[in-house]
């Protein structure tokens, strides 16, 4: 069964959402992260994905905090991502509560760090971000354009034998339209070993169905849930 991630993003300690990365249009809600999370678990959810905005503009995490409130308030497995660059910042997120990482920027910047993590920590605590506009990766919280192929990119890492993956179509994100199911289709197909994480565009259930279809292990959801477009109940009746 595909597994169902909720994301928590955060700037200045907040639940913040932005759309297609533009940090200009960000939304603060009410809700306190910590509050969200224990609404998540209490409906069955096992895992979240927590986004360090501030940490991933910036190029190194910021949030630690946050991080650590939802792990002492909560039995969630967590994975954080937003800035990790270092050795340092991994272990600085497991001290805090995570229990595997997300990195990007450091995949392009210094590629065989990134591999190295893989043997350091084990694949089954790091997690490749690989996120596209048109095709082309996007780093720095998506604040950076490159002319990085997506699946060259991927391909690079996968020859080493990286096993998550989670990857966006920027221009998908936080604007309710809809995943793009068509670079999943050709990702799942040319990487037939690696565990793909879909992020950006939920919109419902439909859509969850149909990225486990299509091959899809696991889905990253915010702003359809926020928003009101996804309950805690279409998740709990998915996970049953």
């Amino acid at each position: 069964m595909i597994q169902i991630i909720p994301s928590i993003s955060i700037i200045n300690g907040k639940l913040t959402r932005l759309k297609q990365g533009d940090y200009s249009s960000e939304k603060v809600y009410k809700d306190s992260p910590v509050d969200i999370a224990r609404q998540f678990e209490e409906y069955g959810i096992q895992k979240i994905h927590i986004i360090d905005l501030d940490g991933a503009r910036k190029g190194s995490p910021i949030n630690y905090h946050i991080l650590e409130a939802i792990a002492g308030y909560t039995n969630l497995k967590i994975d954080f991502s937003g800035g990790i660059s270092t050795d340092g910042d991994i272990s600085k997120a497991y001290e805090y509560g995570a229990t595997s990482i997300t990195a990007a920027s450091i995949a392009i910047d210094k590629k065989e760090l990134f591999s190295s993590w893989m043997m350091s920590y084990g694949r089954e605590k790091i997690t490749l971000g690989a996120d596209a506009k048109n095709g082309k990766i996007a780093i720095r919280g998506w604040q950076k354009n490159t002319n990085i192929d997506l699946e060259e990119h991927i391909d690079f890492f996968y020859m080493r034998g990286i096993k998550y993956v989670k990857s966006s179509d920027v221009e998908k994100d936080g604007i309710q339209e809809g995943p793009n199911f068509e670079m999943y289709e050709g990702l799942v197909k040319k990487f037939p070993n690696v565990d793909f994480l879909a992020s950006g565009g939920v919109r419902s259930v439909d859509d969850i169905k149909r990225l486990e279809d299509i091959g899809v292990k696991g889905v990253i959801f915010g702003r359809a849930y926020y928003e009101g477009n996804l309950s805690l109940k279409d998740i709990e009746g998915l996970m049953k």
